[in-house]
């Protein structure tokens, strides 16, 4: 007996039309994207002559809905597409493109019609900034929307009892092209030290393990050795706000004296699970009555501005320790996650692509 697969429903208030869709999740594979396909029922009686139309929408919200600077709203749709349903302008085979599309339209009956987008290249991703326990209203975010209205024509203001508003994602995941693990060294030459200390990081596949190699030829000794993952969140729109948060940190108490040298693994977990309430952490954008995970990293095009973006996001390895006779810390270079696995920042459900790293 094969499963049942869910199709989510929505009804307008006046119940002159309903829209169904078998997902509200479209991942971006790089080369291409998942189409936005469904299907409309409506009741020609609700309708009274008036025509339905379908709109695909990409906002960025920087700011409130109401909020308004200098005329300004800190609101911008980044693509906006509609297209006539019904009255039906070519022959329901034609407009038919998925299998789930058939199934519906056969179950459904005469009064079923299908819609189908395509997204353009330079789209980006669903991404929402985690707002505090006592922020309010809507949330910096870039969000997809589904539209399904009634009207005499597609410029007329929407009617809210004739109209169903549904919140879908797009996502992504990334290739699985890199044979080679990720790695970052750097050298530091201490006052007073003939020789200096050596640190390299590398990262394998499996999961977010960190392989740190530390060379003390100097004359220092090294303790209180910290590793975490940061995630780096730029909004390029509007303004140009950088936000670093750790969303992953392991403490220790290892040391490496001088002439000595260190070779070990620290497991680190970037999981939504060890950041919830933490303002400004970058998710996955959020449909209502569902959870989400972190964002994954930004795959940017090369041919797409980076500006009509809206938000990017990026992770970065950090090995923080304390050297002996200094004062504050010693850094070596940031190993950038170009692309992130999105596995490890869901936990151990979910999916099982791989993603390849960058030093």
């Amino acid at each position: 007996m094969s499963p049942k697969r869910v199709v989510f429903k929505k009804v307008s208030r006046d119940k002159s039309l309903a829209v169904y869709m078998a997902r509200r999740d479209f991942v971006d594979h790089c080369d291409f994207v998942d189409p936005v396909d469904g299907v409309i029922v409506i009741d020609p009686v609700q309708l009274k002559g008036k025509k339905v139309y379908v709109m695909l929408s990409c906002t960025f919200r920087y700011g409130r809905q109401d909020m308004d600077v200098m005329g300004v709203a800190f609101r911008r749709d980044l693509f906006v597409v509609t297209r006539q349903v019904y009255p039906e302008l070519q022959d329901k085979e034609k407009l038919t493109h998925t299998k789930i599309q058939e199934k519906l339209v056969r179950k459904l009956g005469d009064n079923a019609f299908p819609f189908y987008f395509e997204f353009p290249d330079n789209l980006p991703c669903s991404v929402a900034m985690q707002p505090g326990p006592s922020d309010e209203g809507k949330k910096c975010a870039v969000e997809f929307e589904v539209k399904a209205f009634c009207a005499e024509n597609q410029d007329e203001k929407m009617n809210k009892q004739s109209s169903v508003r549904l919140s879908i994602r797009k996502i992504q995941f990334s290739p699985d092209n890199s044979q080679v693990a990720p790695v970052a060294d750097t050298t530091f030459e201490f006052l007073m030290s003939e020789k200096p200390l050596h640190i390299k990081v590398s990262l394998p596949k499996e999961p977010v393990k960190a392989n740190v190699e530390i060379t003390n030829s100097s004359s220092r000794n090294i303790k209180d050795i910290t590793v975490s993952v940061e995630q780096v969140t730029n909004v390029v729109l509007y303004s140009n706000d950088k936000y670093i948060k750790s969303v992953a940190k392991e403490e220790t108490d290892d040391c490496v004296p001088s002439g000595t040298s260190l070779k070990k693994e620290y497991t680190l977990y970037p999981l939504l699970a060890h950041n919830k309430d933490r303002r400004g952490i970058a998710l996955d954008g959020r449909l209502k009555h569902e959870d989400t995970n972190l964002a994954s990293s930004s795959i940017v095009k090369e041919e797409v501005l980076r500006e009509v973006q809206g938000i990017l996001v990026s992770y970065k390895v950090v090995v923080k320790m304390i050297a002996s006779g200094t004062v504050g810390s010693s850094e070596p270079d940031d190993m950038v996650f170009e692309e992130f696995k999105r596995v490890y920042l869901r936990g151990l459900i979910g999916d099982d692509d791989e993603s390849p790293t960058e030093a």
